[in-house]
């Protein structure tokens, strides 16, 4: 790579998440060059790159050939098509969340539902697939970096400092991502999300907690703390047949979960219990809460009372946003004065694009990535044995 010039950025995918990670690439001025975009989708694509000023690829090589850094902001179902050949082609990779998982067998077609294949199945599958990425990275000497914007969150980078600070020990943490449904066609259909509300927002705060227990291991006796054990329940709240629609809350999963509670507990016999649903309205709810042997922390990522606004007229905020899915602007409100900040998103790319240049580990990496990885489809098979613990295997 040409460490004295701008770092070539390709994006992959032309959506919600392509269209965030450039608001943040901008913050980051001339550090970074994006030289592109490619989408399976010529017509998304073409339109992406018109709306930036960028080049649109028609092939995902001729794309490749142009950049130093991958960044697949894609659905989850071709993250490890992507990484695989883009660490092949030499160049450092950024994943989106969900890092993998699991999408179905080879041979799945579009009746092939994800609720009713053993969940053991696909514990293996996903672990695979995280492992083939992370190995390719490996034998290629490429960076391989795992977008999960919660570990940069401010109030989650503040509580990291806490702990190595102070050698604290965490004893329990709590934490939910919740709203009222993905911006993402793809979100509800398994073979393309790979889950539901565990995989599209239970992946947050999980990877917080995961991270957060690393830095207290790291900062005590020189290594991580892992995550042992899992278990969970998944629940289809708005598929029960009881279910009122009054059309305030997305309805249409197919055959994915919208309700999940894991809990967790890491090698050191203390616990983190996590919460992620569809069915909360008012906006984004995500929190993580630390309870330590010396002291207690409330990270709100989102809602936060830095701004309180009242309005009594929803048409004069009609060209003003306040925050991601709040549903309606009048009443009282919660705005985000830098959203993408608060939610650590331009601190994340800042991250990588370091940890390239410098050559060095990303805070969000592939050890985590597979804690993650590994975490989540253990909780799934927790929660199709209703809720009995279940070994976190090993990355």
């Amino acid at each position: 790579m040409r460490m004295s010039d701008s770092i070539r950025i390709g994006i992959v995918g032309s959506k919600f998440a392509a269209a965030f990670h450039m608001a943040c690439y901008a913050r980051l001025g001339n550090a970074v060059e994006i030289a592109g975009v490619f989408s399976e989708t010529p017509t998304h694509c073409n339109t992406f790159a018109d709306r930036h000023g960028i080049q649109a690829f028609s092939t995902f090589a001729e794309l490749a050939d142009k950049v130093d850094v991958i960044d697949i902001c894609a659905p989850g179902y071709v993250h490890e098509f992507y990484a695989v050949e883009a660490a092949r082609a030499g160049k450092h990779v950024i994943v989106e969340k969900p890092f993998t998982g699991y999408f179905g067998p080879g041979n799945a077609g579009e009746t092939w539902k994800g609720d009713t294949f053993p969940k053991e199945k696909m514990l293996e599958g996903a672990m695979e697939s995280a492992r083939r990425m992370v190995t390719t990275a490996n034998e290629h000497r490429v960076k391989l970096c795992y977008a999960e914007n919660w570990v940069y969150a401010p109030s989650i980078q503040k509580e990291a400092e806490i702990l190595r600070a102070t050698g604290g020990q965490i004893l329990w943490m709590q934490g939910e991502e919740s709203h009222s449904g993905s911006h993402s066609p793809a979100y509800g259909i398994w073979g393309k999300a790979g889950g539901g509300s565990l995989v599209g927002k239970g992946c947050h705060p999980l990877t917080a907690a995961l991270y957060l227990k690393r830095i207290e291991g790291e900062a005590r006796n020189g290594q991580p703390l892992r995550p042992v054990s899992v278990s969970a329940r998944t629940h289809n709240l708005t598929r029960n047949p009881s279910y009122r629609d009054e059309g305030r809350l997305r309805t249409d999963y197919d055959d994915v979960e919208d309700f999940c509670q894991v809990h967790i507990v890491f090698e050191d016999g203390f616990v983190a219990d996590i919460l992620s649903t569809e069915v909360v309205m008012g906006g984004v709810h995500n929190w993580l809460e630390v309870f330590a042997n010396n002291h207690r922390m409330r990270c709100n990522i989102n809602p936060t009372d830095s701004c309180v606004l009242y309005n009594p007229e929803e048409k004069q905020l009609e060209d003003v946003y306040i925050v991601e899915k709040i549903g309606t602007k009048q009443g009282w409100s919660f705005p985000s004065p830098d959203e993408d900040w608060m939610t650590g998103y331009p601190q994340e790319l800042d991250d990588f694009l370091k940890a390239i240049r410098d050559d060095m580990e990303p805070q969000s990496g592939p050890e985590l990535a597979l804690d993650t990885v590994a975490s989540m489809y253990a909780a799934y098979c927790s929660a199709e044995k209703q809720g009995a613990e279940v070994g976190i295997p090993n990355a």
